[in-house]
């Protein structure tokens, strides 16, 4: 695995996303782990405030990646053979984590999940004012997406660590591509791959009933 602390560039993810998608609109692992791991150098970058979820991120990406260099990894190529091979096979625990807990369906569904707030919270930096509190940005991409999976306690654990967040222009400034203004254009240009990889996943999960795996 790529080291994961090094520095975080914007382009590198808008690179990844953009190759992400074969003609047959296929969302290809190896480019999907990819931008996930400089979504994860982005969030490191921004110290110990988002380690409750890079954290869980890197797990699952070295699961995705042993299931990607594994025996069956001709399986593995994209998302849409991944299904087909474990769902084929029977290798999903559709009600209950029992004989498959770490399933790639399973796996790229909670990277899926986390994907959707990150979509959201970089939209709304990238539409805000100079002024806008990125607490009240992060709080609602967050109440709009990961906290319909998370118990109480860690909601509220997680909307008070975003009271603590650094402001706009730190956070655009951390994706090293210039200025805000130039970062700001990047995230325009990013944002619309990132979003139809979303949608062609959720797409996916929706037609064999995944969205809910336990």
């Amino acid at each position: 695995m790529d080291d994961l602390e090094s520095d975080f560039n914007l382009k590198v993810v808008l690179v990844s996303f953009k190759q992400c998608l074969n003609e047959k609109e296929e969302v290809l692992l190896e480019h999907y782990l990819a931008g996930w791991r400089g979504l994860v150098r982005f969030l490191n970058s921004l110290g110990a405030i988002f380690s409750f979820i890079s954290k869980d991120v890197v797990t699952k990406l070295q699961v995705m990646e042993r299931l990607c260099s594994g025996p069956q990894r001709d399986h593995y190529s994209s998302l849409q053979s991944m299904v087909a091979y474990e769902v084929g096979n029977q290798l999903v625990d559709l009600e209950r984590r029992s004989r498959h807990p770490d399933s790639g369906c399973r796996t790229v569904l909670r990277l899926h999940r986390a994907l959707r707030w990150l979509q959201l919270f970089l939209e709304g930096l990238r539409t805000s004012p100079e002024d806008a509190r990125t607490a009240a940005l992060c709080t609602d991409s967050y109440n709009a997406s990961l906290a319909a999976y998370h118990p109480w306690i860690i909601r509220r654990a997680v909307t008070v660590a975003f009271c603590t967040l650094p402001t706009r222009k730190v956070f655009l400034e951390a994706m090293n591509v210039g200025s805000t203004e130039q970062a700001v254009a990047m995230l325009g240009e990013a944002l619309p791959f990132i979003e139809h990889v979303y949608d062609i996943s959720q797409k996916l999960y929706a037609e064999h009933a995944l969205l809910d795996l336990p």
